[in-house]
């Protein structure tokens, strides 16, 4: 009789616990269809993934630095759009400018086909160019205190173990994570692409000669040059482009050797008289002599704004993965060549400040 009335019980307990199971089922079921529920809400604050990055997308951060002065933010914006379009990886733009562009660049951002991209802005405090760059005091307004923005990535990008940095005056034409993966040798804190190389070499520059070399960025009748025993003829390379182990470039010091040479070059002049270009690029050849990796040529096909004329057929533009307007002639200033390529990309600006229409009149510094 016993074990009847606990078989019973057991009976009755489970039934019991049926019906509740049941009960709470519907109700959840309710709560979860509720367009307002109380309980189980979803996450409203991660951003939907824009449909073409749905599908195949790599999550590992691919950290892309690139410079931006308001004079020639359409530049920026043409760049940054061009390497949003060609990937599916995760890119997020590490944009360095000034404080007073700040608001100008964020609204080009927000207002227009841009909003989706993932970035940040970093105002550059020209304050640490100090004592390291000759400023002419008949002309301050040269000094671009963006150009050297490079000198500091790991600064600029703190958390990256490695960054791409680009030029504002350059276009992608392919998935920007091929250039990512260049691999870089042991002990080499970056990856340029040499100006020996069979897309570039032997470039005439007005007053310099062939700017190909060494002795076309540095003033080797200066006895530090020489004591440094660097072969005169030895193949530079262009820093518009390049791809940096930001571990490797803090392990030797990368940003305090650079700034060393740029502050012996305002007490020696070091460079060269008939410099053509950046006066970036002699501390960097400096410091990286025979010291760097090697990118892919055809991702950074430049001098595109050597001349107004066109330097290369339409069809290797078309197969080039990276479109580089280095030289006087820019894309949205002066007649360059292949405009029309740089023009797909670029955005309009909402405020009305940066206009193509200035193209024909304003000046721009070669970089």
């Amino acid at each position: 009789v016993n074990i009847s009335i606990l078989i019973v019980a057991v009976v009755i307990f489970l039934l019991v616990l049926h019906h509740n199971f049941l009960g709470l089922s519907d109700f959840l079921k309710r709560e979860l269809s509720d367009s307002n529920p109380v309980g189980l809400q979803p996450i409203d604050f991660i951003p939907a993934v824009p449909q073409r990055l749905a599908d195949e997308r790599n999550d590992k951060e691919i950290s892309v630095v690139i410079a931006a002065s308001d004079e020639r933010l359409g530049g920026a914006i043409a760049a940054m759009n061009s390497i949003y379009f060609h990937t599916r990886s995760n890119v997020v733009f590490y944009i360095v400018t000034l404080n007073d562009t700040v608001d100008h660049l964020r609204l080009w951002l927000s207002k227009t086909a841009l909003k989706n991209l993932q970035y940040q802005i970093l105002d550059f405090d020209p304050r640490v160019l100090e004592g390291k760059v000759q400023v002419d005091p008949q002309k301050p307004d040269t000094l671009k205190p963006l150009t050297f923005a490079r000198f500091y990535l790991p600064s600029l990008v703190p958390h990256a173990e490695k960054a791409i940095y680009v030029d504002d005056d350059v276009i992608v034409q392919d998935d920007i994570l091929e250039l990512y993966n260049t691999p870089l040798k042991p002990g080499h804190a970056a990856a340029f692409s040499d100006d020996c190389d069979s897309t570039t070499n032997k470039v005439a520059v007005r007053g310099a000669g062939n700017q190909y070399n060494y002795i076309g960025f540095l003033d080797y009748k200066k006895e530090t040059i020489r004591k440094l025993a660097m072969k005169a003829n030895t193949c530079s390379f262009n820093p518009g482009v390049f791809v940096a182990n930001l571990t490797e470039w803090k392990l030797q010091n990368i940003t305090q050797q650079l700034e060393k040479w740029m502050a012996l070059n305002v007490a020696e002049e070091l460079y060269s008289r008939t410099l053509a270009g950046s006066i970036t690029t002699p501390p960097l050849l400096i410091v990286f002599y025979k010291q760097h990796s090697s990118i892919d040529p055809m991702w950074n096909v430049r001098h595109l704004g050597s001349s107004a004329g066109k330097r290369y057929s339409p069809q290797f533009v078309k197969a080039a993965k990276l479109l580089h307007w280095n030289g006087h002639f820019k894309p949205w200033g002066r007649t360059a060549s292949y405009a029309e390529v740089w023009e797909k990309w670029y955005v309009p600006d909402p405020t009305g400040k940066f206009s193509l229409i200035r193209r024909h009149s304003e000046a721009y510094e070669a970089k």
